[in-house]
């Protein structure tokens, strides 16, 4: 099997196997590399790809994420892999991420009709994207397989404790630390968040919101309507900043000095950050949109509010920190760990997706 990546997949053990092949087309992806310098990258790989595609045994492509010009990747690309015989899947991580964003347009939406009808096969992660393609897309229902998105095993846990995660953020003991973890987006709804801590502190000022990722491209407005927020609600005192990529290693640090995840969505169809915290162990209480009602199991891994409901949303923080959940934040977090590790275990999903290429 022949992966192919960028720099910062290099040297993973999974390609100590002798039946898994490393192949560095994308190289450095330096984000603040000059434009020049960024331009010649992207032709690089553009030029890799096209030569490995004519010249590969290999019969089935299996796309994860498209490349820079996406119009591109969905439409051009996709007929250049299937004049060369290729068997194509292609995995919907979103199935119109620009009608999220609120972003979409006539050619947005084509492209992807092409796409979706190109391809040999689509994954997605929940029923809600598969009833999406039928619905919008058309797309034949034995095209599409639901497979559930899985726990990341990489990402580095040591034996940091819950005191020295708090320490280290300077929180004490006695704080309540809620954490926003993510790209920070329009969608994400942290206003509603920010809304529920101004309320929250009026009756307890131990709340401390933890808000832990960088501003995606084409939302520094967004953003900048967030700190005004912040400041009209006086807010600064009771919130962590880190806005900024959080590289690995310093994850654990965010999700064991945390008390409870938020996940105030008001679009969605499955969350990468929802999975990362069961992966600590971590309640999360999230906004009924996508597919939280069916991962989040209530009670026991979290709590479910109204989605774009700031009310709602302090009550059910409110509530948690009453509860046995948080009491025995402990055991929960085991309990946790545990539930995700069976539910959303990686060997499943490579049990379907191999059966897949066989049928391919």
């Amino acid at each position: 099997m022949d992966f192919i990546g960028n720099d910062g997949m290099v040297g993973e053990k999974i390609f100590e196997q002798n039946n898994a092949i490393y192949l560095n087309f994308r190289g450095n992806q330096d984000e603040n590399a000059p434009f020049v310098g960024k331009v010649v990258r992207i032709l690089k790989y553009y030029l890799r790809l096209l030569k490995y595609t004519a010249t590969t045994n290999s019969q089935i492509f299996h796309i994860l994420w498209h490349n820079k010009f996406i119009y591109f990747d969905r439409t051009f690309l996709i007929l250049y892999y299937k004049f060369f015989g290729k068997k194509i899947i292609f995995t919907a991580h979103n199935v119109n991420e620009a009608k999220r964003d609120g972003t979409d347009s006539l050619a947005n939406r084509l492209s992807l009709y092409i796409l979706y009808k190109l391809v040999d096969h689509i994954i997605v992660h929940t029923d809600k994207m598969k009833t999406q393609l039928l619905e919008d897309f058309k797309v034949f229902e034995k095209k599409i397989t639901v497979i559930s998105f899985g726990i990341n095993p990489f990402v580095p846990k040591s034996s940091l404790s819950y005191v020295e995660a708090k320490k280290k953020l300077s929180l004490s003991p006695k704080n309540k630390a809620i954490l926003f973890f993510g790209r920070i987006a329009s969608y994400k709804g942290i206003e509603y968040l920010l809304q529920a801590l101004a309320q929250l502190i009026e009756i307890d000022d131990a709340y401390r919101l933890i808000i832990a990722g960088k501003v995606n491209k084409g939302y520094a407005t967004y953003w900048d309507n967030m700190l005004r927020i912040i400041e009209m609600h006086r807010l600064s005192p009771f919130i962590i900043p880190r806005i900024e990529f959080i590289p690995d290693n310093d994850i654990e640090i965010y999700f064991k000095a945390s008390d409870v995840m938020v996940l105030p969505y008001t679009e969605i169809f499955q969350s990468g950050p929802l999975f990362l915290s069961y992966f600590f162990g971590l309640p999360v209480i999230a906004s009924d949109v996508g597919s939280f009602r069916e991962d989040i199991l209530v009670g026991k891994t979290g709590y479910i509010f109204a989605p774009k409901s700031s009310e709602d949303l302090r009550n059910k923080i409110e509530d948690y920190f009453t509860t046995d959940l948080y009491r025995n934040l402990v055991n929960t977090r085991k309990n946790i760990i545990k539930y995700a590790n069976k539910r959303y275990s990686w060997g499943k999903s490579a049990d379907t997706i191999f059966n897949i290429y066989k049928i391919l």
